[in-house]
């Protein structure tokens, strides 16, 4: 009997949002997740990052150029950077979620088992957004820069005009030539983006999964399908969103000279930009990001369910 409660309690407290305790499956999970996106979404992530820092060019056209100038090789250049980080990264997010999505609900929806409110999960998605942002800055800034160095805009680096080879060489680079600060380049911009843009993703992803199947955010009883379509809609509706800031931070965080940076801030990259290029520019690439964010999230929130049932059930058993 013990056994069938413990089950049916296994059962009941499946979501995410309530295992917050399980730091190694939130790890294990996040990490699984983290990673099939970054391998599913990285050619899409250079273009994108391409586009808005092009001024003219086709999305076919910075491809074509990317392939034949580096090979298709070229469109996972960068990707280092986030795959070394991504466990830890996407473990923190989910987790950080989990639990700032269960403080912010009522201590009776906690107790009559009911999942957090849609007004918690934003708000937990809120937090999230902030607090990932410490840590997710120089991840960026230096992935960026990869993804970057071989356009002919700009060099690299003040103080070589040699490619680098990973990310710890551009890491070094950068807190040589900038310092501690250098290395934390668009941490507001950052922050300004992922804060509300997370709210605006984990509130879609609770909505949409439960308008595609009623009943599953208390059941916990998710077919693969409903998160992977979820997951990629909570994508989408995020980068909508947020779109314009990211195209600013890729922009103030893009190859610079150290003592004659191309912006001095947010305000003063908005007016420039939007001068020399047009309002169009801060929507530029918004296609790209669209496409990668329904195919990354989708396969992120699918491998992250998938991952924690696997490890539940084998627990179980």
């Amino acid at each position: 009997m013990n056994s069938d409660n413990n089950r049916a309690a296994l059962v009941t407290d499946f979501w995410p949002e309530f295992v917050a305790s399980s730091w190694g499956k939130e790890f294990v999970a996040g990490g699984f997740g983290g990673v099939a996106g970054v391998i599913s979404g990285h050619p899409l992530d250079t273009l994108r990052i391409r586009q808005q820092q092009s001024v003219s060019g086709s999305a076919f056209k910075i491809v074509r150029n990317i392939i034949a100038n580096d090979g298709p090789v070229g469109l996972y250049r960068g990707m280092s950077a986030p795959f070394a980080s991504i466990t830890f990264q996407n473990a923190a997010v989910f987790q950080i979620y989990a639990i700032l999505s269960r403080a912010f609900t009522s201590s009776s929806a906690q107790s009559n088992g009911d999942p957090p409110s849609y007004k918690a999960v934003a708000m937990g998605g809120f937090g999230t957004g902030a607090l990932q942002s410490f840590f997710l800055t120089p991840v960026e800034l230096v992935k960026i820069r990869l993804q970057l160095q071989t356009s002919t805009q700009q060099p690299i680096s003040s103080s070589s005009s040699s490619s680098h080879k990973g990310p710890l060489s551009v890491a070094k680079s950068i807190y040589k030539t900038e310092g501690l600060r250098g290395i934390y380049r668009g941490l507001t911009i950052t922050m300004l983006r992922d804060a509300p843009a997370h709210a605006v993703y984990f509130w879609t992803y609770e909505c949409m999964r439960e308008q595609f199947q009623p009943g599953c955010r208390s059941s916990g009883e998710e077919r693969f399908s409903t998160a992977l379509v979820a997951g990629g809609l909570a994508g989408v509706a995020s980068w909508v969103f947020c779109y314009p800031l990211d195209v600013l931070k890729t922009r103030i965080q893009a190859p610079t000279q150290r003592l004659s940076p191309r912006y001095k801030g947010i305000v003063d990259c908005v007016s420039k930009s939007v001068r020399e290029e047009g309002y169009r520019v801060l929507w530029r690439g918004l296609e790209t990001a669209v496409a990668r964010a329904f195919v990354v999230n989708g396969t992120i929130f699918g491998a992250y369910g998938l991952t924690l049932r696997c490890l539940f059930s084998n627990e179980s058993n």
